[in-house]
């Protein structure tokens, strides 16, 4: 416990909120210590973190009244709307009732709301708003009133297990509540939650307990029970609902002082914690951090933190959670001398592209080392196939690298968008390897689609950018792309990341291949001048910025891509969508005469990759189409290719954007930088909100 004024609290959590404004998000609110005790001011509003302080110091005269705690719990939110349109009333943090005995925060989607909603409606709980999260909220008061009419006065650990029990969905969620002053639960089930750990002593040591409830309590309770002999079992069929009677006193909680939080005299030192679904929002204060698991149940109070498991203890349960140092340095999160996230971050590429390969990459041997893989491979080598499972952006990486994995390793590669696999429940076996690839590891359809491969006993491989995230922890073995912090929603280093996180990994699968050494050790010297590369075409800047001048006012385009490129193609036509909102379609080059030709004449702006591979005459028999048709196409081409610059001499309409030569496979590393580019000034020049685009979310957490 750190005594803190109501100014610092809120300053404290606003500032939080403003570390997550690049994840996308349409209302912001906050919930503090109200001036009664227990009670909740809650203050909420549509619209950016700058327009909640603003409501604050509307709201608040700090220089008359700013009240000191001691003990205090402060909740905020960031809402990203998946029921309800942006309202003040469908803001976060969402209450139980008018009183607010119990105040709700929550990241993800329940299922099951509408279901929740007709029974809590048949109780007599009347909704201020459209949003699932109020269900929650007012289950717990719903419970939390039955247990009171029958006597028992209900551990807040106890009673947010009864209302997890209801819940169906996905869930980070934090409460506070009137009838539990000082305290505060967490949950997660599927969205990542963190707790960050400040104290000015060390800490006594680096993990916290997990407390395990005894299964065999004559104490739990639920409507399935036909074996005990409980007075209030029947009240309960009655009701519907579920309950369990822990009080304070059982001694199966609280059982003891999270040993980390005391001293070495045994005496609890004063702590802070700080629980948010990004480190980003907790760094500032504290690089001590703790991740939680899904249905682990946080409980903290006065100045200790517990954490309890929601569900039975099985086997390989960890019976810990270790507290962690933060490498994140905040200057990495700031935008410096860019004028936005997505710029700086397209800038980072020559670093954050190095940083993949560093360690991993011995340049003058042309080896490789994956160590987190090291002990796989064998298994990955000899799996009947490949499976690449993401969504976005990450799916584009795999498209890229699918060509080369093919080539290199001889193993079938089958690439899946995660929803579609879902949807499909696609056949999965044993001797199958799914490789999931997500820049946050937390995409809520991968992750849906990384448990049924496990279920299937598949091997699964996690490539991602977030360490601690929910598919690093999940899979068998993995990859971290340490492309740094990607705050923009429209990713760009975590794509060039991946892309070469996945060709290392195809280059590892066949390192003990005679018949592929001369490509492996040909790609191995081209990954070293790639970042190199990258600084080149990122002089292209005012040459772009230029060319996306001439192309303002337009509503479509089309960028046409053939083998190796059909994948820069579509992620190129991602960015542009993301974006500028203009409509634009990536296309295979060899379909262009199958129905497309039709939409071309000297109008429609059409962005060609003509850079040199085996394909090329394919490629430029599709441009010549293109021209053919009066069409005046932009192609990225191989820097002072005779071919092109002829064309141009010829028909100056024709814009090249020159980059620089590599091997074929890594052509899509530099191709793509032209294009993120092209997207990123499309959209300053007609003033939208680059790093945060409408309707978009960085992390998208629900299905």
């Amino acid at each position: 416990m750190v005594e803190r004024s109501r100014k610092d609290i809120l300053e404290t959590l606003t500032e939080g909120l403003s570390k997550l404004e690049y994840r996308g998000y349409d209302s912001t609110g906050v919930a503090v210590d109200g001036d009664t005790d227990g009670t909740s001011l809650i203050i909420k509003n549509p619209g950016k973190v700058s327009q909640l302080k603003e409501k604050i110091n509307n709201t608040l005269n700090f220089d008359e009244y700013n009240p000191e705690y001691i003990n205090h719990v402060g909740i905020a939110h960031t809402r990203w709307a998946t029921h309800g349109e942006p309202s003040v009333s469908n803001a976060h943090p969402q209450r139980s009732d008018i009183n607010g005995e119990f105040v709700v925060v929550h990241n993800g989607i329940i299922t099951n709301y509408r279901e929740l909603k007709t029974l809590l409606l048949n109780k007599g709980f009347k909704f201020e708003s459209d949003t699932d999260t109020e269900c929650i909220a007012k289950l717990f008061k719903l419970f939390y009133d039955t247990n009171l009419e029958n006597g028992i006065e209900i551990d807040f650990n106890a009673l947010t297990k009864e209302v997890l029990s209801e819940l169906d969905g996905a869930y980070g969620l934090l409460c506070r509540s009137s009838h539990y002053p000082g305290e505060v639960i967490c949950t997660r089930k599927g969205s990542p939650l963190l707790i960050g750990v400040k104290s000015e002593k060390n800490l006594k040591v680096d993990f916290v307990d997990v407390e395990f409830v005894d299964d065999s309590s004559d104490d739990q309770i639920t409507l399935n029970d036909t074996k005990l002999n409980n007075p209030h079992k029947q009240k309960a069929d009655e009701e519907k609902v579920f309950f369990a009677p822990i009080t304070n006193n059982n001694p199966n909680l609280r059982y003891s002082q999270s040993r980390a939080f005391l001293s070495e005299d045994g005496i609890p030192i004063p702590i802070e914690f700080f629980i948010s679904s990004d480190a980003s929002s907790v760094v500032k204060h504290t690089k001590k951090v703790l991740f939680l698991e899904d249905n682990d149940v946080a409980h903290i109070y006065d100045g200790e933190l517990h954490i309890h498991r929601f569900k039975p203890r099985e086997d390989g349960d960890k019976i810990t959670r270790p507290i962690q140092t933060l490498e994140l340095e905040l200057a990495q999160i700031m935008k410096g001398d860019y004028n936005h996230f997505m710029q700086k971050e397209i800038f980072e590429q020559p670093e954050s592209t190095l940083n993949t390969m560093r360690g991993r990459l011995d340049f003058q041997n042309k080896s490789v080392k994956l160590g987190g893989l090291t002990n796989w491979l064998p298994t990955i080598k000899r799996a009947r196939r490949l499976l690449m499972i993401a969504c976005g952006t990450s799916y584009h990486s795999c498209l890229a690298v699918r060509q080369m994995f093919e080539e290199l390793s001889e193993i079938p590669v089958s690439i899946e968008l995660a929803s579609d696999f879902l949807d499909r429940k696609a056949p999965v076996f044993r001797d199958d390897v799914c490789i999931f690839v997500s820049q946050s590891g937390e995409t809520a359809d991968s992750m849906q689609a990384l448990k049924f491969c496990l279920e299937r006993g598949a091997l699964t491989i996690g490539i991602v950018n977030t360490v601690g995230s929910s598919i690093s922890r999940s899979t068998h073995c993995g990859v971290h792309i340490n492309a740094g912090p990607e705050i923009g929603v429209a990713s760009t280093k975590a794509y060039t990341s991946q892309y070469i996180a996945l060709a290392m990994l195809a280059l590892s699968l066949s390192d003990d291949s005679l018949s592929s050494l001369g490509k492996r050790q040909e790609i191995i010297s081209n990954l070293q001048k790639i970042p190199e590369q990258i600084k080149q075409i990122l002089q292209l800047e005012p040459q772009i910025k230029s060319i996306c001048k001439k192309l303002q006012g337009e509503q479509s385009l089309l960028l046409l891509g053939r083998g190796y490129q059909y994948a820069c193609a579509l992620e190129g036509a991602l960015k542009i969508k993301e974006i500028s909102y203009m409509h634009s379609e990536g296309i295979l080059a060899g379909e262009l005469k199958h129905g497309v030709l039709a939409l071309v004449d000297e109008n429609l702006p059409i962005i060609a990759l003509g850079t040199r591979d085996s394909l090329f005459p394919k490629v430029v028999s599709s441009i010549e189409q293109v021209i053919a048709r009066k069409g005046k196409p932009i192609v990225i081409c191989n820097k002072d290719d005779e071919y092109w610059l002829s064309k141009k001499a010829d028909n100056p309409s024709i814009e090249l954007i020159e980059v620089p030569g590599t091997s074929d496979c890594l052509q899509g590393l530099l191709n793509i930088i032209p294009l993120q580019l092209m997207s990123y000034w499309l959209a300053v020049n007609q003033g939208f909100d680059v790093d945060f685009p409408r309707n978009l979310a960085k992390s998208v957490t629900v299905e």
